[in-house]
C-alpha cells in the first residue's frame, strides 16, 4: 500500500494554503474554535495525508492502513480541513463544524467522523494508544506504521512519559511520535508554564530516536519522517518547531489566538495573507 495522492512538496505548499483557508473560513462561520492550534499543524497534517500515510480514500478501515492519531484534539479543525482536502470527508459537513449532531464536533469522535482513528480531547491520551496501537502490529506481524501527533502543552501529562517508556521497551520502530513544538499553550508560553526544554534530550533519556526539524516545511518534515524509519530497534520523536498561527500575520506566535476565531475585517485580510 502506498500514499493515495503522493505528491510533490510544491503541490503539498498548495493544498496547506487550501486547509488554511477553509480552517479561517470554519472557524469564523462556527465562531468558535482553536485557530493558532489548527494553523500550526497544518503543514504536518498535509505532508502526513498527502505524502507519507499509507491508506485508502475508498477504503478507510483498511486493515493495512497506517494508523494516525490526533492526540492534540483541540486542533480538530485542522484535522477536518485536511480529511475534507482528501476526500475522505464530505466538505459539505465543515459548514457543521461545532452545530448539535454534527460529525464534525469540537474534538475528534471516531464515531462520527469518517477517518478518525481514537476519540480524544482529554490530553495525554493518544501517545498510550498509539503504543498499543504499534505493538499490536508488531504482535499480528502487520507492517503498518502508526504515527501520532502530539501538542507541546500536552507534554505535562505524566501519561505520554509511561506511554515512552513502554514505546522503548518494546522497541517500536513501528511508531513515530511528532510533536507540535509551537512553544505556546492554553495561557501563556510552555516554558513559562512548565518548561520542556532541553525536549530532545528528554526523548533520548527514554530511548528513542530523536530528531528535530521545521515543522512547516513540508520538505524538510517528510525526509525526518523517511529517514527516521530507517532507523530500527528504537522508537522515533521528531520534534516539529512550528509557528503557532502559521500563515496569517497577526494570529502569528500570539498566545491569545489559542481559543479565538478572526471576524468582520480579519476574515479577509486573513484569506487575503493566505492567497
Amino acid at each position: 500500500m502506498t500514499n493515495p495522492f503522493n505528491l510533490t512538496f510544491p503541490e503539498i505548499e498548495d493544498r496547506s494554503r487550501r486547509i488554511r483557508k477553509n480552517i479561517i473560513k470554519m472557524n469564523s462561520s462556527a465562531g468558535a474554535g482553536h485557530t493558532g492550534a489548527d494553523l500550526s499543524e497544518t503543514d504536518i497534517l498535509a505532508t502526513l495525508y498527502f505524502h507519507i500515510l499509507r491508506y485508502r480514500v475508498d477504503d478507510i478501515h483498511d486493515a493495512n492502513r497506517d494508523r494516525f492519531i490526533l492526540s492534540k484534539g483541540h486542533g480538530a479543525g485542522g484535522y477536518y480541513c485536511t480529511l475534507a482536502e482528501t476526500g475522505i470527508l464530505d466538505a459539505s459537513y465543515l459548514d457543521d463544524y461545532l452545530k448539535k449532531n454534527s460529525i464534525t464536533p469540537g474534538h475528534p469522535v471516531r464515531q462520527k467522523t469518517p477517518g478518525v482513528e481514537f476519540n480524544t480531547g482529554a490530553l495525554g491520551h493518544g501517545f498510550s494508544v498509539s503504543v498499543g496501537l504499534a505493538l499490536a502490529a508488531k504482535k499480528s506481524d502487520r507492517n503498518y506504521i502508526t504515527y501520532v501527533l502530539l501538542g507541546d502543552g500536552e507534554l505535562e501529562e505524566g501519561s505520554n512519559w509511561e506511554a515512552a517508556m513502554s514505546a522503548a521497551h518494546y522497541k517500536l520502530d513501528n511508531l513515530v511520535v511528532i510533536v507540535d513544538r509551537n512553544g505556546l499553550q492554553l495561557g501563556d508560553r510552555t516554558e513559562k508554564i512548565m518548561a520542556l526544554e532541553p525536549l530532545d534530550d528528554k526523548f533520548k533519556s527514554f530511548g528513542f530516536n530523536v530528531t528535530t526539524v521545521n515543522g512547516n516545511n513540508p520538505k524538510e518534515f517528510a525526509m525526518a519522517v523517511k529517514t527516521s524509519l530507517t532507523i530500527s530497534g528504537k522508537p522515533h520523536v521528531i520534534i516539529a518547531r512550528t509557528i503557532k498561527g502559521k500563515g496569517v500575520s497577526f494570529i502569528e506566535d500570539q498566545p491569545k489566538w489559542h481559543h479565538k476565531v478572526p471576524v468582520g475585517e480579519e476574515i479577509y485580510t486573513a484569506i487575503k495573507e493566505l492567497e
